[in-house]
Parts: structure tokens; sequence; C-alpha cells
């Protein structure tokens, strides 16, 4: 655990060794997700690439502290202006790092990554949202189906007693009617880091635009499509994309490519 401000709040994390001399790659999960969901896909990132990692359970999530307030329009900008600058602060200051986000955790690192951090080399962006579109609200309207079906009990052993806090969170935000304008594509042209975009082609919360749109928009964006794949190509097709974003760390250039100005 790791105090982030006032003494008060902790997050569950897990280091990973690897070489001192190589990026941490920081690992950010889905929105129902957590350290324990990523399975050994971090350890393996890491085993390949020879870089150290950092895999944390957000606010609300996990092992980490329930949440205590409702979230807001700009609750994915809360964990990547506030939350993650103070972790990386706090276990790896100093350190040049590679975000590798999924889903709720690839939309905090396109926010991040938009704020042009001096260490921050690059973004692996896996099954991302800018807007919110008809497949989204489609996708989530079946996963609340499956809830109340009681189809979804198996989130219990990750998020305990914080399970159908997380579900209510994550499901009630997306599919208010408040949340519909969410779009963070204004913000996508400040990013100046090497972007891996990925996403399966069966993704069953989003369609090929939320992919054109990142890559059209960011100044070094490059699409990875994912055959047979659906919502979490590195659980579902592991090897590859085990390949692939190993390939895209390694050519990453040796100095932080997000620069200001």
């Amino acid at each position: 655990m790791t105090v982030l401000s006032g003494g008060q709040t902790a997050l569950h994390y897990e280091l990973i060794d690897g070489d001192t001399d190589k990026p941490y790659l920081v690992f950010l999960h889905e929105g129902l997700g957590c350290t324990a969901m990523w399975k050994d896909f971090p350890r393996s990132l890491c085993q390949a690439t020879g870089c150290p990692g950092l895999v944390y359970d957000r606010l609300g999530y996990g092992a980490s502290p329930a949440l205590t307030q409702p979230r807001t329009l700009h609750y994915l900008h809360r964990y990547a202006l506030d939350e993650l600058p103070r972790l990386i602060s706090s276990l790896i200051p100093e350190r040049d790092y590679v975000l590798v986000g999924h889903s709720d955790g690839a939309s905090i690192g396109l926010i991040h990554a938009s704020e042009r951090p001096a260490r921050l080399r690059g973004l692996v962006c896996e099954a991302a949202h800018v807007f919110v579109e008809a497949e989204t609200i489609k996708g989530i309207e079946t996963a609340v189906e499956a809830s109340q079906a009681g189809k979804l009990q198996g989130l219990e052993k990750y998020h305990g007693s914080k399970t159908a806090g997380v579900f209510r969170a994550w499901s009630e935000t997306w599919l208010s009617d408040w949340f519909r304008h969410w779009n963070i594509e204004y913000l996508l042209p400040a990013i100046d880091c090497p972007l891996l975009v990925v996403q399966g082609l069966e993704d069953q919360y989003a369609t090929l635009a939320q992919v054109e749109a990142i890559v059209s928009q960011a100044r070094h964006g490059w699409k990875l499509l994912v055959e047979n794949c659906g919502h979490t190509p590195h659980l579902e097709r592991p090897a590859e994309l085990l390949q692939l974003m190993q390939a895209f760390i390694e050519e990453l250039p040796q100095t932080s490519a997000c620069l200001s100005g």
C-alpha cells in the first residue's frame, strides 16, 4: 500500500523487478478491473521487455479503499491528473515510464499523456474510449442484464464487499444522460509521445471509430486491430499481444518523446 494524500488514501500496488536502466511499465486496469484481473500479463510483458513494472488498484477497486463520493463527468480526469501522478511520484520518482492502459485505463492514459509528462516515453492504448457511442451503451446494458441475472458474481473474487459499488459506479455513470456527451477528442492533438492503439475487431463496447479518432488526431499513433477478439485482447490473444507490445516498447526512443512546446 502507498499513501497518496493527507495520510489518508492508501492504494494497493505491486512492483515487478526489471532492468533499472529501462522505463517502468505502469499498468492501468479497466473499468471493472484491478491488479489481479490482469492475470499474468504484466509480469510476462515485463519479462519479455526486461522493464520493471508497476500495477495498482485505483481508488474504489480491488484491494484499494472503496469510493466515498459519487462520480462526476471528470472522474477519469481525476484518476489521470491527480491519482496517477501522485502514485508515480511516490513509488517511481525520477524514472521514465510507459503506460499500458486497458479500456477505462487506456482513456486515463490518454488524458495523462495530454499533459506531456517529462518522463512519459509512450502509451499502449488498448480498447480505449474517447467518446460515448451507441455500441458502448449497448454493451453496458448487456452487462447490466448479465449482472441482474447473477452472471457476474465472479467479480466478488476481486472486489469483495465493494463489488456492487464498483459495478454501479461504472454502469450508472456511462448510462447516465449527463455522461452521453463525454468526449476527450479535444486533448488528442496535445499528446506528443508514441501511441500503440489496440482494439479487438469484435469489441462489444466500441466500434473502430474510437481507434480512428485517436490515430487521426494524435501525433504519433499506430493502430493494431486484432481479429477474432473482443474487449480484452491481452487476455484473449496474450501471445500475439505480448509480441506486438514488446516490439513497440523496445522501439521507443531512449529519451522521452513527450516534450513541451
